[in-house]
């Protein structure tokens, strides 16, 4: 990995120590305008944060006991045209196809994972 990688997931990793995480959408609930989209995980935001919707960053939390940035969901928004990123946080394989299978045809995906996670 070169140097401006390396950058990059230091200061992903900073952010995510340095924020407080809020779950406002735990495991198990509806999403709030769609109901049929059931969250798999708990999925929050990291407070004190901007992300292009005007929000906190996204982070989706996995099922591992370690809290670890395990890597990054770059999402697509065919029908918006709108792009965002998810952080990753404690996610295994199983963790991350769940929350590949939540989202809809529009949706467009990317995982980048951490090669330090």
């Amino acid at each position: 990995m070169n140097e401006s990688n390396d950058s990059f997931w230091e200061e992903m990793k900073h952010v995510l120590a340095t924020h407080r995480l809020v779950i406002d959408r735990p495991k198990g609930q509806p999403h709030p305008r769609h109901a049929e989209m059931i969250y798999p995980l708990d999925y929050g935001y990291l407070e004190n944060t901007s992300a292009g919707d005007g929000g906190g960053l996204d982070v989706w939390i996995g099922s591992r006991n370690r809290k670890t940035l395990t890597g990054i969901l770059c999402t697509f928004d065919t029908l918006k045209q709108d792009a965002e990123i998810k952080l990753l946080v404690g996610c295994d394989e199983k963790d991350i196809d769940n929350i590949r299978s939540i989202y809809g045809d529009d949706m467009k995906i990317l995982y980048i994972p951490s090669e330090h996670s």
